[in-house]
């Protein structure tokens, strides 16, 4: 009995050499690797700088948002109050009930010069709920009601340093150090001992509520359970890991082409593995097991390369986001799933041509002949347009229920679900969809010279050998794409603008500080911003039973109004033209508002920025003469597309706000509303959000019989102003008693869509220069066969920037049709009229993409080939 089990054992060990001989395959095949690293430097150097790359984007896109809980600190309820005569007895009761509270009090004071604001706090260093929100970074915490610590950016802003004074809110300080909120280093604040602010006017108390809240203050009580149920479930790590699986996509896509290569290469010591008894599988395992070694090869390297890389990158991007972060505060689940993505995408890759290989006739391996490569699926071109269409709905549906997610709180998990699967199966749509764009492309240039149609007939007849690399290619467009339209979609948005508030050279200088009586709400208040208008209406008419001036400010950053006498407005015009004359510039202009605003009857579509009077003044500084306005104009505007804008009114007067009775428009009522006004284009007007770039014209102010009042002075200088000459401006507006706007950082369109569009050419030119390079070795025995036949230097150079020329034209075509269905998916539902004004599709940049990158991909594959090959009558030894 047991001779027959071990005869039976010793043929199957005989038949497929059993786990020694696996084993020993594999040894092989590290030692191959180790001794061939070179001709793997490529797909090695793709994995390493992937996995690195998603280590510190994904590093850096989950530690900069603000920490959960931030305003908690180590609390697990808080509650916000305002000032009131029984404060303190709500406080006395609910430490009563819950036991010890932490009182943080918070009174914002405008930061001169500016129109920015910091906050006087009242806060104990070592309460026993907000330490982690308070840092020391040096001096000591304030211990008196003499003494004040202030945060670096209102230490600067100020010109203070410890041991100076500071004065404010009618009090004279010394400065005793410099704190911090390691949490929100954007928090700007100057800290006094407990008790010190005489005026809050809000009153933060951290406690433990162990389920019982007073209910005085129930509305008030916010659970740090409820802010992180509430946060969004398109978080940083979803999208890193979506990134990330994205990302070894394209590395797989690529790789493929790479081992095919490498097998072939291989191929004379794989026939005589063969012909030593070697299995199929035992063949096939040299591949795959090399594919598998090069993935945890470059995953470890990628892994010390993003290390080293975020430990340099993390001070920097402390200072960026405004918190401090763990030096391994990581997102261990993200860096994971990228080193296993790295790997199976290197081994799937490398499986392919292992079953290829292994099926090569071992007379045939011997004799060095690659495997004929196989005619592309007839099924996957109809397949990858069935995908397309699906991704198309499924990409609608995300759409839908984002809106229903903003309006009405709905499912955000189902949009999530619906985002990720539309754009998985837009990507296997593209990828599959790729392939078959070349033989519609073979079809059409069967009148084109003899090279043409050889290096078409052969991609289109062979694009499983292209495919791969052909997917990659559009998949890298795709990306480009997407990111274009979507920017031109979110800016050509008419109604929301966005954007740089102005340009590089202007400044707007507002009423602030002592000359002007604060009228309204509080800066930035929710009801400020809110609803400006309302606040105008109700200014304007004080204003005219007064006969002062009203300044209205009614962005977010200005909301409110501020009555001013004549006289303080004179003076404050004569200091505005003094700053303007300090920063070289006579080309002031005085900003006037009335009380209207524009808007369209669609709710939730409501208007974002000021609309100016169009003075006289106001047009002659950007070079609008009388003439180019039409006479019964009542609005003008650089906003393209707002001209043809259906449904829009402008409100005037006793503005009145809320849905019409059983209808999706908002009211119109003609005593204060005008439905559909003439609204003039002028693209010379000025595109910031700050500045005038929408205007209503005197016309409309004489028709509607409109008060006209002062909002700013806007200044234009001759060149780009710097940090010394804003600097100073502020500093003059400060001692007048006004505040200064400059640019923000926020990047205009273009800036973003150059950037993507690069980014997008360089890794479709980088992959399509790989890929050509694989497809000319695996083609090599063909172009020595055409230089046996005569064939030029000329030829073979037509032949390969034929090939290159028409997978960056095709990967190209198929890329932005890819990014033009997510985009046109997700506007459909509601916002395809941001799509549909021409100045929305970002033309240069497309063509760019269309025609610049084949240009430059033939042009390489030129230059880069016709070398004749070093042998002709036979194979060289790898």
């Amino acid at each position: 009995m047991s001779l027959t089990i071990e005869q039976r054992h010793a043929r199957a060990v005989a038949t497929n050499g059993g786990v020694p001989a696996r084993r020993a395959v594999i040894r092989w095949a590290w030692r191959l690797l180790r001794r061939e690293w070179r001709q793997q430097l490529l797909i090695l150097a793709l994995i390493m700088v992937a996995v690195a790359a998603t280590f510190v984007g994904s590093a850096v896109a989950t530690n900069t948002p603000p920490p959960a809980g931030a305003g908690f600190g180590t609390a697990t309820d808080m509650a916000t109050l305002g000032p009131s005569s029984s404060l303190s007895a709500e406080i006395a009761a609910l430490a009563h009930r819950v036991g010890p509270v932490d009182v943080i009090e918070n009174q914002t004071i405008s930061l001169p010069g500016s129109v920015a604001t910091y906050s006087l706090r009242a806060q104990n260093p070592h309460g026993p709920f907000g330490q982690p929100m308070l840092s020391l970074v040096t001096g000591h915490y304030p211990r008196g009601k003499d003494q004040v610590a202030l945060t670096a950016g209102v230490e600067s802003a100020l010109h203070l340093r410890v041991g100076d004074t500071w004065r404010a809110t009618g009090t004279a300080r010394r400065v005793v150090g410099v704190v911090s909120n390691p949490r929100n280093l954007l928090d700007e604040f100057a800290l006094v001992a407990p008790g010190q602010v005489t005026s809050p006017a809000q009153i933060v108390v951290l406690f433990d509520a162990h389920g019982v809240v007073p209910a005085a203050i129930r509305s008030s009580v916010e659970s740090r359970q409820s802010a992180a149920a509430a946060t969004n479930v398109i978080n940083p790590v979803t999208i890193s890991l979506a990134a990330a699986t994205l990302g070894m996509l394209l590395i797989a896509l690529v790789s493929v082409g790479g081992f095919t290569v490498l097998a072939q290469r291989r191929l004379r010591s794989i026939g005589m593995l063969g012909a030593q008894g070697a299995t199929d599988a035992s063949i096939g395992l040299v591949v795959s097991a090399n594919g598998f070694a090069t993935g945890v090869v470059g995953a470890m390297a990628g892994f010390a390369l993003g290390l080293v890389a975020w430990l340099a990158y993390r001070p920097r991007a402390e200072a960026s986001a405004h918190h401090v972060m763990g030096a391994f505060q990581l997102p261990w689940l993200v860096i994971s799933v990228s080193m296993l993505l790295a790997v199976l995408a290197a081994y799937l890759a490398a499986v392919r041509p292992a079953r290829a290989i292994s099926r090569v006739p071992i007379v045939a391996a011997l004799a060095g002949r690659p495997p004929a490569p196989r005619e592309a699926r007839r099924w996957a071109g109809p397949t990858g347009v069935g995908l397309l269409v699906l991704a198309f709905f499924l990409i609608g549906l995300a759409s839908e229920q984002a809106t229903s997610a903003v309006a009405e709180g709905g499912n955000k998990s189902t949009l999530f679900l619906a985002l990720i699967v539309g754009l998985i199966v837009l990507c296997a749509g593209v990828v599959l969809v790729a392939p078959t764009c070349l033989a519609l492309l073979a079809r059409a240039t069967r009148r084109a010279p003899i090279v043409v149609r050889l290096a078409l007939r052969d991609l289109a007849r062979y694009r499983t050998r292209s495919g791969a690399a052909l997917g990659a290619i559009s998949l890298s467009v795709l990306i480009a794409v997407i990111i274009c339209v979507l920017a031109a979609g979110r800016f050509g948005d008419v109604i929301d603008w966005t954007g740089p508030n102005l340009a590089s050279n202007q400044l707007v200088v507002y009423p602030l500080g002592t000359n002007a009586q604060f009228a309204g709400p509080p800066p930035g208040s929710h009801q400020a911003a809110q609803r400006p208008s309302t606040t105008s209406g109700r200014a304007q008419r004080h204003a005219a039973s007064t006969g002062g001036a009203s300044v209205l400010y009614q962005n977010g950053t200005r909301a409110g109004a501020f009555q001013v006498t004549g006289a303080s407005l004179a003076a404050m015009a004569g200091q505005a033209r003094g700053i303007a004359a300090a920063l070289g510039s006579r080309n002031l202009v005085q900003l006037e508002t009335t009380d209207s605003m524009l808007r369209r009857s669609t709710p939730g579509r409501d208007w974002n920025g000021d609309v100016y009077v169009a003075t006289a003044q106001l047009l002659r500084m950007f070079g609008i003469t009388a003439a180019e306005v039409s006479p019964d104009a009542d609005i003008l505007t650089m906003r393209p597309g707002l001209a043809s804008m259906p449904k829009m009114q402008l409100l005037y007067g006793a503005v009145k706000f809320g849905p019409g009775q059983g209808s999706n428009s908002w009211p119109c009522p003609p005593s204060s509303c005008l439905a559909n006004p003439k609204i003039q284009e002028i693209s010379a007007l000025p595109s910031g959000t700050s500045a005038p770039n929408t205007v209503i014209t005197e016309h409309a102010v004489r028709r509607l019989h409109l008060t006209t009042s002062a909002a700013g002075w806007l200044i234009q200088t001759p060149g780009p102003l710097t940090a010394g000459q804003i600097s100073a401006a502020q500093h003059a507006a400060a001692a007048a008693g006004l505040a200064v706007e400059a640019r923000d950082s926020i990047p205009t369109l273009a800036e973003i869509i150059d950037v993507a569009t690069v980014f997008g050419m360089l890794l479709a030119l980088g992959i399509l220069a790989m890929s050509v390079g694989l497809l000319r070795s695996e083609t090599a025995s063909s172009l020595r066969m055409l230089t046996a036949t005569g064939a030029s230097g000329t030829a073979r150079r037509a032949i390969s920037a034929v090939t290159a020329g028409a997978l960056a034209l095709t990967g190209a075509f198929v890329g932005t049709a890819g990014g033009y269905i997510a985009a046109i998916g997700f506007f459909r539902t509601n916002q395809l009229d941001t799509l549909s004004s021409l100045t929305s599709i970002p033309v240069a940049n497309l063509l760019l993409i269309l025609v610049g990158m084949p240009l430059v991909a033939v042009i390489g594959g030129w230059l880069l080939a016709g070398r004749e090959p070093a042998a002709i009558a036979r194979r060289p030894l790898e």
